[in-house]
């Protein structure tokens, strides 16, 4: 089930959004100078403890985007989820499409 969560223009270029979808916690990330410009992750830093991750700091370690969590710094790519420095922790992502201007999530 797709859920509808925000307009495009609620989300500010390369800054975390959090949102709250199914009764979860969701980082939205808007990066317009990507192809696949809104990207979706569960809010829960599973190395930090906490639901922080919309908060973090967004870049790219080798091209990939991804987010520093805000508490241990540890990157977590935007698009697969898994953490950069632990490949094997990973968080939830979303499937993401944008519709007129309107932001859907749908659990991945």
């Amino acid at each position: 089930m797709w859920h509808n969560v925000c307009e495009l223009s609620q989300l500010d270029a390369n800054i975390g959004t959090g949102a709250l979808v199914e009764g979860q916690q969701v980082a939205l990330f808007y990066l317009p100078n990507q192809q696949e410009q809104v990207f979706a992750i569960d809010n829960w830093d599973p190395i930090g403890k906490a639901f922080v991750l919309s908060r973090g700091i967004v870049g790219d370690v080798k091209g990939q985007p991804c987010v520093a969590s805000p508490l241990y710094k540890q990157h977590f790519d935007l698009k697969s989820g898994s953490c950069v420095e632990t490949p094997d922790i990973k968080v939830k992502t979303w499937r993401v499409r944008v519709e007129d201007e309107q932001v859907w999530l749908q659990q991945a």
